[in-house]
């Protein structure tokens, strides 16, 4: 019984530690989508005061091919990210089935040691 009780436990601290690798990724992901959004406003900022938005012209902004470049990599570690975050929620939904089956267990383990217990 008290095994059974540190299985649940331990079940339900790791379904609480993929909850938070979840939530961790996911909030990863908007904050580079967020980043990569800021850097877009910048780069046209950049190119409006330039006048040039064609990025193989020779006098286009420094400023905004290096974010531009910086724009491209969040955006790439986003999806790098993205393609975790379905491991990631793909482990917690395997975490949470093995806690119910222990939790299903331990039920019918209760039950049966309330049937099976003397009556007075």
């Amino acid at each position: 019984m008290k095994s059974r009780d540190t299985l649940i436990r331990l079940k339900r601290f790791q379904v609480d530690e993929k909850r938070r690798q979840v939530v961790q990724i996911e909030t990863m992901v908007a904050e580079f989508e967020r980043m990569a959004a800021d850097l877009d406003r910048e780069i046209k900022t950049e190119e409006v005061k330039a006048g040039i938005t064609d990025t193989s012209h020779f006098a286009y902004p420094t400023y905004a091919r290096a974010a531009t470049a910086r724009r491209d990599n969040l955006l790439g570690s986003a999806e790098d990210l993205r393609i975790k975050l379905e491991d990631a929620r793909t482990a917690l939904a395997d975490a949470v089935e093995d806690l119910k089956m222990v939790e299903i267990l331990e039920d019918r383990e209760r039950a049966t040691e309330r049937g099976l217990a003397p009556q007075s």
